[in-house]
């Protein structure tokens, strides 16, 4: 199907934060995961790892970046790219929700710094 209809709500919520799956393979894509992910301003940082590259880019509002031992901040239009392996930790900079658009190659899993690897289901 070349048009696959956005959903009418979050499909999943993790505490204060959304994350609505727009182009998965339960959803019809077959090679990329992309959703949208929406965090409630002063939700601290989920530090984590992956086995693929990810590429985020920021909507609305202002987010506190950690990408291994660099900090910067990114704001509206602005892409994080993190590569596989890395250490990230992203959380909404000020007092208005963080909104991002994700995307990583089907298959892709997250890795915690307690050693749990798990597919995203918002990915699956």
């Amino acid at each position: 199907m070349p048009v696959i209809p956005a959903p009418a709500a979050p499909t999943h919520e993790l505490g204060p934060t959304r994350f609505t799956s727009l182009a998965t393979p339960s959803r019809g894509s077959t090679a990329s995961a992309v959703w949208q992910v929406e965090i409630a301003p002063g939700t601290p940082p989920t530090p984590h790892s992956l086995t693929s590259e990810e590429v985020f880019v920021v909507l609305d509002g202002m987010a506190t970046v950690r990408l291994g031992d660099d900090d910067a901040t990114a704001g509206p239009g602005d892409a994080i790219a993190v590569p596989a392996g890395v250490r990230v930790a992203i959380a909404p900079a000020g007092d208005t929700a963080l909104r991002m658009l994700c995307c990583m190659p089907v298959g892709g899993q997250a890795c915690t710094d307690d050693g749990a690897v798990f597919t995203p289901p918002w990915a699956e």
